[in-house]
């Protein structure tokens, strides 16, 4: 854990952010094995640069992108049990999760949960991993005090290590069923 916040600090790994060290950081990270069509997901939560809790599991005939949303919404789960109200910062690597918590989840929204169609006149299909969709939605507008964003994988940032280890941890749990 050591270093973990002096790694976040760098404007090259997170756009500048200021005092990271303090307040609640939650890493998250999913993963995916074609081959066995498992996935897993993860979420390590740090106060003050301290890991407080975490937690992970594992789906049979998953995807990639439905395990970093599940990442997610487990995290904004912990944090509306744990930590109602209080100010936190989920970091994902993944761009599917931190730009559909940010900028489409609202539009997805206001549009019943499906995609515009590009010509305006075919039409509208149901935005894939709706229901997580909506599940994620449901928490994160438990507290507006929680954001979402991006942190570069595999890059040594310790937090996103972790989770990117407890996600395999859990998807490897799926074999032992």
């Amino acid at each position: 854990m050591i270093g973990i916040f002096n790694e976040l600090r760098s404007p090259a790994t997170t756009g500048g952010m200021r005092e990271a060290q303090h307040g609640l950081h939650i890493f998250v990270d999913g993963c995916y094995e074609p081959g066995s069509q498992h996935g897993g997901w993860a979420f390590v939560a740090y106060r003050d640069a301290v890991e407080i809790a975490s937690g992970c599991g594992g789906v049979q005939e998953s995807a990639n992108n439905s395990m970093e949303l599940t990442a997610v919404l487990k995290a904004a789960v912990w944090i509306n049990s744990e930590a109602a109200g209080e100010a936190a910062t989920i970091w994902s690597d993944s761009v599917y999760a931190v730009k559909g918590c940010n900028s489409r989840r609202h539009i997805w929204k206001n549009n019943g949960w499906k995609k515009s169609s590009p010509n305006g006149y075919a039409r509208r299909r149901t935005i894939d991993n709706s229901d997580l969709w909506k599940a994620v939605d449901l928490q994160l507008s438990q507290n507006p005090l929680v954001t979402v964003t991006w942190c570069k994988g595999h890059s040594g940032i310790a937090g996103n290590e972790r989770a990117d280890a407890l996600a395999d941890q859990g998807r490897l749990s799926i074999r032992a069923v």
